[in-house]
């Protein structure tokens, strides 16, 4: 099944170079099938050398969730309409390339975070701590509590304005805000409880990284 998976992935990454390589109106919906496969490939890989025991199918994050799915084909049908509709909307290259840095930066900027935590970087929000469990406030972490949260979320934002889908772009930002803000909350409590006024001193020194999140409020 990996396997399955990671060909699967390699197909489309293959595919996306294709369209890239051409100059119809798709070129820039190849980037994102490239960056979108390359994602997916990379969280496993980067995962199988960080912390092969918490290793799984769903390090892809293949299956991350119903709405993640239904997010990325909402993304697909808008960019298939305007582009029958509004065929001059997909030409602007130059939004294109800004969505595609913002792609490049962000994966960049997870991954560097998986590199950076180790073994104790993990997909699932842990709730208990185990004996090899540390506080990681070095390399990207020192700019940033949570700079995995902040390079996914960037990246999801960059690849729909890579796909001038302004409708989408709106939207994953929101969503994307939202998810990113209780998911943070819910985090912080548990790192709280785990590190207690280590996990708070570093909280006071260093911002969530993501735009009027703050993290869980304490009250002192």
């Amino acid at each position: 099944q990996i396997a399955v998976r990671a060909c699967f992935l390699g197909f489309a990454f293959g595919c996306g170079l294709l369209l890239s390589a051409g100059r119809s109106a798709w070129r820039h919906f190849g980037w994102y099938i490239c960056s979108l496969s390359l994602f997916h490939y990379s969280e496993y890989l980067v995962t199988a050398i960080n912390n092969p025991r918490s290793l799984s199918l769903d390090s892809f994050l293949l299956n991350h969730s119903f709405e993640y799915n239904l997010a990325a084909l909402s993304s697909w049908v808008e960019f298939t309409l305007e582009k029958l509709l509004f065929p001059e909307l997909k030409q602007i290259t130059w939004l294109s390339t800004v969505g595609l840095l913002m792609v490049i930066f962000g994966d960049c900027l997870r991954k560097a975070a998986m590199l950076t935590a180790g073994s104790n970087f993990n997909h699932i929000v842990q709730n208990e701590k185990s004996d090899t469990h540390t506080l990681v406030t070095s390399g990207v972490y020192g700019w940033f509590r949570h700079p995995s949260y902040v390079g996914w979320f960037y990246w999801s934002i960059g690849t729909q304005v890579l796909l001038c889908n302004p409708i989408c772009m709106v939207g994953y930002a929101l969503v994307s805000w939202r998810f990113f803000r209780e998911r943070i909350e819910e985090e912080e409590i548990t790192l709280i409880h785990f590190f207690g006024e280590e996990y708070l001193e570093y909280k006071r020194k260093v911002p969530s990284g993501l735009p009027f999140i703050r993290g869980v409020k304490v009250e002192l």
